[in-house]
């Protein structure tokens, strides 16, 4: 029986992606290559699933003319999804490629204020699940609490539901402090100031890592640690992994794309040094490709074939 996947996506957005050959102020910037991408975290997660061969319905707030352009978009992907209405308009992105530097511009607004009984809906859409798992990924937008995943995460462990939940800040914490989270994917930043440290290396990642796990926040917890590497925590103790060496494009979805390849990983490997391997795959891949493009399978496959050839580094406990 195949497990049901949900993400949910409490700011999603329209993104808009383009190249100019430089970016400056008060006139004209010309620019070509210009496309739209359904976006946000958890939207992005239920796209690389469905790469990746995973049953996954996409669930969002959605608002507006740019909501509708949004649900349209997705549509197109084939991608089953479940909009839950909201009055706000669904934000709207846009990353610049500067192709004279290489560098990337990404402007990102803040998202409409939503009203409580719209979270409120997201929240009764959790309650209908039953057992699978649930990946949530993305900022609160204005008017949420900043308790709402500590909310989302007691109703999972009622339901038998495997919350992944990829944030940061308040909402993180809010989350950790009710406790039994399947996993949690922080980028090293965003848990240095989950901790209220500076981690200085792989050992002192891991420690604290597995530290949340020790506690009964999570059973899992992988940091991101830019292009560099990855750290896995579970009862056992913690690995790191490196990333392997691929030509940039864009960081655009790339945590996004580690999350869905360290679920889909946890589907269908037995261990997690397996899952570890293709969620960096997956979010490496993503770098590859051009603004707000996600990874396609055939890159993730050669990459999964180079990180099958590196030892890990292990540390048990």
């Amino acid at each position: 029986m195949r497990q049901t996947v949900t993400t949910l996506t409490l700011n999603p957005s329209l993104d808009a992606s383009c190249d100019a050959e430089r970016v400056i102020p008060t006139h004209k910037v010309r620019t070509h290559n210009q496309r739209h991408d359904p976006g946000g975290g958890g939207i992005n997660v239920a796209r690389v699933l469905a790469e990746l061969g995973q049953d996954v319905c996409a669930a969002f707030l959605s608002g507006g003319p740019s909501g509708t352009q949004l649900e349209d978009l997705l549509k197109v992907q084939k991608l089953p999804i479940k909009p839950i209405p909201i009055a706000g308009d669904t934000r709207s992105s846009l990353a610049v490629y500067e192709t004279s530097t290489g560098q990337e511009y990404r402007f990102v607004p803040e998202g409409p204020l939503v009203a409580a009984e719209e979270w409120q809906s997201a929240l009764a859409m959790a309650e209908a699940l039953e057992g699978g798992w649930l990946i949530a990924s993305g900022s609160l937008p204005r008017g949420v609490p900043e308790d709402f995943y500590g909310r989302l995460t007691v109703i999972c462990a009622r339901k038998d539901v495997r919350l992944v939940l990829d944030t940061s800040g308040p909402a993180l914490a809010a989350a950790l402090e009710a406790g039994g989270l399947y996993c949690i994917k922080p980028s090293l930043s965003e848990f240095e100031t989950l901790t209220g440290t500076t981690l200085p290396d792989k050992a002192a990642i891991g420690a604290a890592a597995n530290a949340l796990v020790t506690q009964g926040k999570a059973q899992h917890v992988a940091v991101t640690c830019g292009p560099g590497s990855a750290i896995l925590a579970d009862k056992n103790g913690w690995m790191a992994l490196p990333s392997p060496k691929v030509e940039v494009a864009s960081a655009t979805g790339a945590g996004d794309s580690f999350v869905a390849g360290l679920v889909h990983g946890m589907m269908v490997e037995d261990d997690l040094t397996a899952a570890l391997r293709w969620a960096i795959a997956s979010g490496a891949a993503t770098t590859m490709t051009p603004g707000t493009k996600l990874c396609q399978k055939p890159d993730i496959d050669r990459l999964l074939a180079e990180l099958k050839k590196v030892r890990p580094q292990y540390h048990h406990d």
